[in-house]
């Protein structure tokens, strides 16, 4: 191996110092680990579901054991806090576990016997699927296709992130210990690694998790071979304010869904909508709050969150403030610097609200995936209703009232994957929910039955009598 074929992943919140060194796969070696995949998926395929449950729980163990090592190396490739990197881990932990509490029973066959036949309806595993996994929450996103590709029988290949692999291949290598050898493998890539493996003629299922835009490249690779596809993508996530809202306990937990991972969470919210009555009252405590942020690098324990995690994004989001300071919304800037003599050496940026906006304007239609939001003001809920559902995106929402009854109501007429009410943060999620989007954020779901049936497929069988 060359020094070529080394990448170094350095620090965002310290740009100067390198983290790891981690091998540049090839197409070659894609092949090699899915051949690898394939070769153990008859085995894998044959072992008993309850031997794959003991497995699975294992892997839980090892994932949750895991977290305090490997949380700190975390936070240092993705720029998360430590709390964030922790709540990474544990949630992972619970998709393992949960994943293993549902898959005898999803296994069970269906069959009838009449006068007439016997049917047998069974779920069987695809055979080598690929995972394809983001930086921002690398462990939880990738139990989300491991755990139901391993319950159901397949075997995976895995490509991390160049952004965030280490500690997540770390925690794979543990967890491969457990296993057979070949069904579990780890290819390290840029753009090129994953096109192989999509276009591999012996994968056949991929799971991804990323923006739009690598989904279509996805799509079009996948399409000559038909392979099976589930993607999770981006949101533009509304937070909808009702009028009878209690302002001060709509911030103590929406506050959690906007700026947590610096805005870097796919179904975080994006725009919040507030009856233009209660406008400069609700502005205000949200900015009175925001003001008390504090940014800097994740191990600080003072961090109310960290950097962005790569130029790309942090050129991105800068942008989109430029544009924004020049448009007739007012631009406010907040927080604090914990260390401003480093901020240059990192992808830092403060805390945003975008008060007096448009509903049209660039910053409330496009995804800032940064800590930059705006509040938009609403007359009518028909308005609003119609506001909300206008975007090319469908991932998650939320609505925000003190009426249950009228909360539910509201949140029926939104069209995403999932709607929350006076909630939109990790603690929203439940497993029993299935997870993903509708639109442009995504085909499929993950999570529980319906994230098992992705790599399963349904094999019928019948005999006359």
């Amino acid at each position: 191996m060359t020094a070529s074929d080394v990448r170094d992943v350095h620090d965002p919140g310290r740009l100067d110092e390198v983290v790891a060194k981690v091998a540049v796969g090839t197409a070659a070696d894609v092949d090699h680990a899915v051949r690898a995949g394939h070769a153990a998926f008859p085995g894998w395929r044959d072992t008993p579901a309850t031997e794959r449950v003991r497995l699975l729980l294992a892997a839980a163990e090892v994932v949750a054991g895991s977290g305090e090592e490997l949380a700190p190396q975390l936070v240092r490739e993705h720029g998360g806090v430590l709390w964030e990197a922790q709540t990474d881990f544990g949630l992972g932990t619970g998709v393992l576990q949960h994943t293993a509490s549902l898959v005898e029973e999803f296994l069970r066959p269906v069959q009838f016997d009449d006068e007439q036949s016997f049917i047998s309806v069974e779920k069987v595993p695809r055979g080598v699927a690929a995972a394809i996994v983001p930086w921002n929450m690398p462990v939880v996103l990738t139990m989300m296709k491991l755990a139901p590709a391993l319950a159901t029988g397949n075997t995976v290949v895995l490509k991390p992130s160049p952004f965030a692999p280490a500690a997540l291949t770390l925690l794979l290598q543990r967890v491969a210990e457990l296993l057979p050898p070949g069904v579990l493998n780890v290819v390290h890539g840029e753009g090129d690694v994953g096109a192989a493996l999509c276009t591999h003629p012996l994968v056949r299922k991929v799971g991804f998790t990323g923006g739009t835009a690598t989904a279509q490249k996805v799509v079009e690779a996948t399409a000559p071979t038909i392979t099976n596809v589930t993607l999770e993508l981006g949101g533009n996530d509304p937070a909808i304010v009702l009028d009878d809202a209690d302002i001060d306990a709509t911030l103590d937990r929406m506050l959690k869904g906007v700026y947590t991972r610096t805005g870097q969470i796919c179904f975080a919210v994006k725009r919040i909508y507030v009856p233009r009555a209660m406008y400069t009252r609700f502005t205000d405590a949200f900015c009175e709050r925001v003001d008390q942020y504090a940014v800097g690098h994740g191990l600080d324990p003072e961090a109310s969150f960290g950097p962005l995690n790569n130029e790309a994004q942090y050129k991105k989001v800068l942008d989109l403030l430029d544009r924004t300071r020049n448009s007739s919304a007012t631009l406010v800037e907040l927080g604090r610097k914990l260390d401003p003599s480093s901020w240059d050496n990192g992808y830092y940026v403060l805390p945003h609200v975008v008060r007096n906006v448009e509903h049209t304007a660039p910053v409330s239609c496009e995804e800032q995936f940064g800590p930059v939001i705006p509040l938009i003001a609403y007359d009518t809920e028909d308005q609003v209703l119609t506001w909300a559902n206008d975007s090319d995106y469908g991932l998650g929402s939320s609505v925000w009232t003190s009426d249950p009854d009228r909360g539910l109501a509201f949140a029926r007429r939104v069209e995403a994957g999932s709607t929350f009410i006076n909630t939109h943060s990790f603690e929203s999620l439940d497993l029993r929910m299935p997870f993903g989007g509708i639109k442009q954020s995504g085909i499929g779901r993950e999570f529980g039955e319906a994230g098992l049936s992705a790599y399963a497929e349904e094999h019928s069988i019948r005999r006359l009598k």
